[in-house]
């Protein structure tokens, strides 16, 4: 196959633009009516989730920059485009091509559609046929549901194929859910698929097509973070990631750091493993297209990265405040003799390059290179910016270390901080549970930090602050907060901690997941929980370094962290 999606059928329904009633135009010539299909057919089954895929292309680069252009780790450039400095700006114009809501809403009709129409009845050989793709597209649905409700804030949920105007009218008018009742309604629907196995379709245009399909366990997780249901996110966290027949530890040899034998910083480079640009590290993505002719290709390397396309005039780059950030953690490198353990912490100063300084994962990712004097007349950049996490061939969805680190915000606000942090610092298996976690919250904690020791252990799970700043285990500076003074209880101590460890978190999530488009929608869910709109407002408006107090002023409206739908 020379491209990844060679039919679109079926559920190809195009959108319109024109108001909240029109969101759904079931006019084009590309709706093929309910009448006209049924889906009885393992060909019929393949060809229409494979179209889903491909509306969901559309949406992918916007899920991407909707969560990182508002944020506090990017600014745009002089040579953004006018939407992104909007979107920035957060001057949400309804005429911004980055606001379309109906191409969310051709994926959900499109997963509407099957869902109606699928014959879930049919066997072959005593085997249900279409039961995994009903999973699947049961996750393509509340996923874009997820991304459609963070970014607009309240949204029609539309369960139903919509295959008239007037139905489509009708649906467009009713009241609007806000995230809560959204997640609340998509968990009660795909928690009947939970342990369902997805299809498996080989290898489509080198790509493994079950990476294709969102893992539903990890997106109930998602659900219930946002819904407030900790605990329950943190158990759908657990098993998705202690899953007897596909466990997923953490690997401890994914990271940068320095050689442990160096004696000059200054003189030196970190072993730069490039981390994230392989779908190595990815649970899930959405495939994109090589050649326009073929479908969606991608644009985030031309936002992102220097190309010859753009010019080299990249469009987005890593913010002040980002800079500040990675620079700020402390790294520390443990060496371990026959009769001694050392420690050291790497100088901020003095280093080959200042993006060296602190947490090594900016480093690895990111890249700004001269490219010589040009023509006064050139119309290409002197400056090449390279932004490695940015891969042109898939949008990634679910990401191993973010998973971790939702799995720790739900583990402390679920009242469980000491085994939250041990996520960051030191990695849960068996053997730091016993010694990180005390007895107190082992019971309280039951079988959510119950890992299989022969799988989790040391030699294959590490801290996620590790992945960037060394020895995380080792370092003295980087501790659990405790009150300065002991507090009246032990309950009173979980409540002076949670807030604190949930920065950390936070912070930790905008150190691993730079630049994929998280850190805005992760700022606002920590925002909406705390009932304190200045948690989001503050950074941003501090993302150039100095406080912008207008940006600041309209961040404080909560209704201004949403798009207008159109």
């Amino acid at each position: 196959m020379k491209k990844i999606f060679p039919y679109i059928v079926i559920l190809c329904i195009t959108l319109g633009m024109a108001g909240c009633a029109d969101m759904m135009d079931t006019e084009s010539e590309l709706v093929e009516f309910e009448k006209d299909n049924t889906l009885n057919h393992p060909t019929d089954s393949v060809y229409s989730v494979m179209g889903i895929i491909n509306k969901m292309q559309l949406i992918a680069d916007r899920v991407v920059l909707l969560g990182e252009v508002r944020g506090d780790l990017v600014a745009t450039t002089e040579a953004a485009s006018s939407d992104l400095k909007r979107l920035a700006a957060f001057d949400n114009a309804t005429d911004n091509k980055y606001n379309a809501v109906s191409d969310y809403y051709a994926v959900i009709n499109n997963c509407n559609y099957f869902l109606a129409n699928v014959d879930t009845t049919l066997q072959r050989r005593g085997r249900t046929l279409f039961t995994s793709e009903y999973a699947a597209v049961k996750a393509f649905r509340a996923w874009t549901y997820l991304q459609l409700v963070k970014a607009y804030g309240a949204v029609p949920y539309v369960t139903d194929p919509v295959m008239t105007e007037q139905a489509a009218r009708d649906e467009m008018n009713k009241p609007r859910l806000g995230i809560t009742d959204i997640c609340n309604a998509l968990i009660d629907d795909l928690k009947p698929y939970a342990l369902t196995e997805l299809p498996r379709y080989g290898n489509i245009n080198s790509l493994n097509s079950q990476m294709f399909f969102i893992p539903v366990r990890a997106l109930l997780g998602d659900l219930c973070l946002w819904a407030g249901r900790y605990k329950e996110a943190a158990t759908w966290y657990h098993d998705y990631l202690t899953d007897k027949n596909n466990p997923r530890p953490m690997n401890a040899q994914s990271r940068v750091y320095w050689p442990t034998n160096i004696t000059e910083f200054n003189r030196s480079t970190p072993i730069d493993a490039y981390r994230v640009t392989s779908t190595d590290e990815a649970l899930s993505f959405i495939p994109m297209e090589n050649r326009v002719f073929d479908g969606v290709v991608s644009d985030l390397p031309n936002v992102y990265t220097s190309t010859t396309e753009n010019n080299y005039y990249y469009q987005v780059t890593p913010s002040q405040a980002m800079f500040k950030l990675s620079a700020s953690q402390i790294y520390c490198m443990e060496y371990k003799t026959d009769t001694e353990t050392d420690t050291i912490y790497v100088p901020k100063e003095g280093l080959m390059e200042d993006v060296m300084a602190g947490d090594l994962r900016l480093y690895s990712s990111f890249r700004l290179r001269s490219r010589g004097a040009q023509d006064p007349y050139s119309e290409y950049s002197s400056i090449s910016q390279t932004i490695s996490k940015i891969s042109p061939q898939w949008i990634t969805t679910y990401r191993l270390s973010m998973v971790y680190l939702r799995y720790a915000e739900a583990l402390n606000r679920a009242g469980l901080p000491q085994s939250a942090f041990a996520v960051l610092k030191y990695g849960l298996y068996p053997e730091n549970v016993s010694v990180y976690v005390d007895s107190l919250e082992r019971v309280s904690a039951g079988t959510l930090i119950d890992f299989d020791g022969n799988i989790f252990n040391n030699t294959s799970i590490t801290g996620i602050h590790s992945l960037g700043s060394g020895d995380s285990q080792a370092n003295a500076l980087y501790a659990m907060p405790m009150p300065s003074q002991p507090l009246a209880s032990r309950q009173d101590t979980i409540a002076y901690q949670i807030p604190l460890v949930e920065d950390l978190i936070i912070n930790e999530m905008a150190l691993e997941g730079s630049f994929e488009g998280y850190r805005f929608y992760d700022l606002m869910r920590v925002a909406l929980r705390r009932n304190d709109p200045a948690y989001l407002a503050n950074p941003i408006a501090r993302r150039g370094g100095e406080t912008n107090a207008t940006l600041q002023a309209l961040l404080m409206d909560q209704k201004n962290w949403y798009l207008p739908l159109r």
